[in-house]
């Protein structure tokens, strides 16, 4: 039983160390994914390996041609990858040789994997960057579609999940617009900090050669070269650092989701979800349950793995390069792809929902939700100090309570019992609508606020 159990254990590594080895060491099955970053970071190594004089004009041209040719196997599926040699950049190399020959020798002169996978990896997140952004303001018009429309629909605000004041529902839209504006700042600002090449720190000393760091720079769209070799080749801030953007985005994506679930369930019915985005239950031909909300909403644990994973794998390497960096590329290129995916998911989900006002409306005007309302209005037009409005509201509050009814259908005589400086007026003030019209303080839930925001939101995202 031992042997049997140990055999299947062994399985694919039945073959032996050798096995284990390549299986353990290899990274082609994911670094592969960096195949036209490395043929960018070549093709701009090798024009100035020429522009220098460290190789000639013709062998540059011949290398050119050949990773040209290297380039269109990969995006036709034709290139024969390798795991017997490693990595994307052996495997590009040793097809180069074989296209051009003795010139494909010269391209790796004044160059290591260690500056070549870091510049590699720099220019992939560099253009994840730049993806989810315009992920974001795909999701971002499709919230300022929902907030324009309903401008001035009345629904209820929570705090504890609990019925707190009306808001309008464009405003609650707005909201998430300004949570994934920040997240788009935050990926900028990542971008900038990371757009620096590594290219030409070598293995980890620099090089002798006369190199130009500022030429292949510049071919790379960077805005210059890494100052110190050392931290060039040992550095993943930049894929930490957009790890933890993606992690704050995918929270906030996270909280929308579960907003959608909970709104398109049939307790609330304020929102109705697409068919595009349910799924109907296999026995139960009433449901229609939110799974694109609710993958969204899991998804968040990917992408927050993927940033605890690479915190750890760096958290005890020496300078400059150790092989536990390898590890830092697939835990990027899931997160990366997930967060895409919810990013495209949300856009859609979000431009096809249905909002259903009078659901809303009926909503908001439960829960004494202007009951705030009431003790302004008592702190305004009777001069109470707001803790003995306060006071009188709660009091409000609990004889609506008794009487089974809201705040607006207790009568005035009702209130004054209470308060007797209560007047006739104090009902323009219980109403929801009259509540968001009230708000007009900037940042409030007020219409004409609203409109306003959206106004500025639409110039902004064009």
């Amino acid at each position: 039983m031992t042997d049997h159990a140990n055999t299947m254990w062994g399985g694919r590594f039945a073959a032996g160390p050798d096995a284990i080895m390549e299986a353990i060491n290899a990274s082609i099955g994911f670094d592969r994914r960096l195949a036209q970053q490395d043929i960018a970071g070549s093709r701009a190594h090798a024009a100035m390996l020429a522009a220098t004089g460290i190789i000639t004009d013709s062998d540059a041209e011949e290398i050119r041609k050949g990773l040209l040719t290297v380039l269109s196997e990969i995006e036709g599926g034709t290139f024969p990858f390798s795991a017997a040699l490693e990595d994307i950049h052996m495997n590009v190399e040793a097809r180069l040789k074989e296209i051009v020959g003795e010139a494909a020798g010269r391209l790796h002169t004044a160059r290591s994997r260690n500056d070549q996978v870091a510049v590699d990896f720099r220019l992939w997140v560099r253009d994840q960057c730049d993806a989810a952004d315009a992920a974001l303001a795909a999701v971002q018009k499709a919230l300022l579609g929902q907030a324009e429309a309903g401008a001035d629909w009345v629904m209820p605000g929570f705090t504890h999940l609990q019925v707190a004041q009306p808001v309008t529902w464009g405003h609650h839209m707005l909201a998430y617009v300004e949570m994934l504006g920040r997240d788009r700042s935050r990926f900028a600002d990542a971008r900038k900090r990371m757009n620096l090449s590594p290219l030409g720190a070598a293995a980890l000393a620099g090089t002798s050669f006369p190199i130009d760091r500022e030429m292949t720079a510049a071919a790379l769209g960077f805005d210059g070269p890494m100052a110190n070799s050392l931290d060039a080749v040992s550095d993943r801030d930049f894929a930490l650092e957009f790890l933890s953007a993606a992690s704050i985005c995918a929270m906030h994506l996270s909280r929308l989701a579960e907003e959608l679930v909970i709104w398109s369930s049939a307790q609330f019915r304020f929102v109705k979800m697409s068919d595009k985005w349910s799924t109907g239950s296999s026995i139960m031909p009433q449901k229609r349950n939110p799974d694109a909300a609710e993958l969204i909403r899991a998804k968040i644990g990917r992408i927050f793995g993927a940033n605890v994973a690479l915190m750890t794998v760096m958290k005890g390497l020496p300078l400059t390069y150790s092989k536990d960096m390898q590890e830092d590329k697939e835990q990027v290129f899931d997160a990366a792809d997930n967060l895409m995916l919810a990013l495209a998911a949300m856009a859609g989900m979000v431009a096809d929902m249905t909002a259903n006002r009078e659901s809303l409306r009926a909503a908001a005007a439960t829960g004494f939700s202007t009951a705030t309302d009431l003790a302004d209005w008592l702190v305004r037009e009777l001069g109470l100090p707001f803790r003995e409005a306060h006071h009188v509201t709660g009091s409000l509050v609990a004889m609506a309570e008794d009487a089974g009814c809201d705040l607006p259908d207790l009568t005035l005589a009702q209130m004054q019992s209470v308060h007797d400086g209560i007047r006739q007026d104090v009902f323009d003030v219980l109403g929801v609508e009259n509540s968001v019209a009230s708000r007009t303080s900037f940042g409030g839930t007020s219409p004409v606020r609203v409109r306003e925001a959206i106004a500025q939101w639409q110039k902004h995202l064009g």
